[in-house]
């Protein structure tokens, strides 16, 4: 995420969306023909890891380069004005949760046709199935021209003014950030839920289909949160629609909490509420916090400002997947219902500070927002004596029709700062 960014920004977006795709191809093939010395065991879990570890570079990288050129195209023409959050949501977040289901499904699949006789024909085509998604994007790519905002306001020929863009930046960035922490302190270490409600609805049935099967009805309840708030972040705002977002999940929380004894006596009652947990999660900050990160900041360093977020929040979900299990046993155990509710306290808490964060630090993201932000860092920075004219990678073709129309843009953004 960090790496991708700075070369997002100095390189191009389809520079690194070629390469994030890329290594998720070829570490995809690897890892499922991963195999020892001599086809020992440590062998072939040790080339295993090794691929994994370089995979996650590859699924890291797509963060910062391929929904920063979503946020990016997003405002591209063909777009209507009042869908243009909803089409970065769409694209980013809710293909991710799809994602996620289809995670558990496929291996499902797999076990259905080969069954607990071949099950390295299941873990093996599960991981190789991971190169088709990766070569069939790989390949629509090749013909993906860079986003017009890249076009316009890139700083590939020139020096990053760091200091200045720090000056201007750090509270949003600051505020983004802490709050894709808290979210995923709270959304990682609560999927180790799901094994709860899969233990009590199969009673503690360990047959990898009753588990994988269970994993993706779990796994559905995040689609519908992240698809009902890309219906409705446009007309909300994305501020507003995540902060409501959080404070629904708190209330949820805080029922589940208080109501444990009961809801676990009636586990389709739980796995419903625990769903609705879920959904709200990712219909506030889940659809949310790439939102700000992706569309606040300038395009000159939006690869790095997203990349740092991004990053950011991932070391919130290994803090709390850590975190998470000593919690438990500090509130009495995970035998106990106040092991269990604990977390659920916690992690409500942290969802009402969150809305607070974002509340506190963060501005509403306006339609055509980035176009206006462009025009105002450019600004800033002439004001500040730094030289704009070598921003830019414009070719000759096009530098007249797009130039007019930057000049358009420039001209509504200090119209309604009069």
């Amino acid at each position: 995420m960090l790496t991708f960014g700075y070369l997002s920004d100095k390189l191009g977006r389809k520079f690194g969306m070629m390469s994030a795709t890329g290594i998720v191809a070829v570490f995809s093939g690897l890892a499922a023909a991963s195999s020892g010395a001599h086809h020992s065991l440590q062998g072939m879990l040790n080339m295993l890891s090794a691929c994994r570890f370089l995979l996650g570079i590859g699924i890291g990288a797509e963060y910062p380069c391929g929904s920063v050129a979503a946020s990016e195209q997003s405002e591209g023409e063909g777009i209507s004005k009042n869908a243009q959050h909803r089409w970065f949501v769409l694209s980013t977040n809710s293909m991710l949760d799809c994602g996620f289901v289809m995670s558990n499904f496929a291996p499902l699949v797999l076990l259905w046709i080969f069954g607990n006789d071949h099950l390295r024909a299941v873990w093996r085509l599960s991981l190789g199935l991971g190169v088709v998604p990766a070569l069939v994007v790989f390949i629509w790519r090749l013909k993906m021209d860079e986003p017009l905002h890249y076009k316009l306001n890139s700083m590939t020929r020139s020096k990053v003014p760091y200091w200045l863009i720090i000056k201007r930046y750090w509270v949003p960035l600051s505020g983004i950030s802490l709050s894709w922490f808290l979210y995923d302190f709270i959304v990682y270490p609560f999927k180790l839920y799901a094994s709860t409600v899969v233990d009590n609805i199969t009673h503690n049935d360990d047959s990898l289909i009753a588990v994988l099967g269970w994993n993706v009805v779990i796994s559905l309840f995040y689609v519908p949160g992240t698809v009902i708030g890309a219906f409705i972040v446009d007309y909300v705002g994305p501020k507003y629609t995540m902060i409501s977002g959080l404070l629904a999940q708190a209330v949820i929380g805080f029922i589940m909490s208080g109501l444990y004894t009961h809801l676990t006596n009636h586990i389709a009652a739980f796995t419903v509420v625990y769903g609705i947990f879920l959904s709200l999660g990712e219909l506030g900050p889940g659809n949310c916090v790439a939102l700000f990160a992706a569309k606040t900041g300038p395009t000159a360093v939006r690869g790095q400002f997203y990349g740092l977020a991004a990053a950011i929040g991932k070391v919130g979900a290994f803090v709390g997947t850590w975190a998470f299990p000593p919690m438990i046993e500090a509130f009495g155990g995970p035998t106990t219902a106040r092991g269990n509710t604990g977390p659920f306290w916690v992690a409500s808490g942290l969802a009402v500070l969150n809305a607070i964060v974002v509340f506190s630090t963060v501005k509403p993201l306006d339609h055509d927002g980035m176009l206006k932000e462009d025009a105002a860092f450019r600004q800033y920075l002439e004001q500040n004596g730094y030289d704009t004219s070598q921003m830019g990678i414009l070719s000759d073709s096009d530098t007249e029709s797009v130039e007019s129309a930057a000049a358009v843009i420039r001209e509504e953004v200090l119209d309604e700062k009069e």
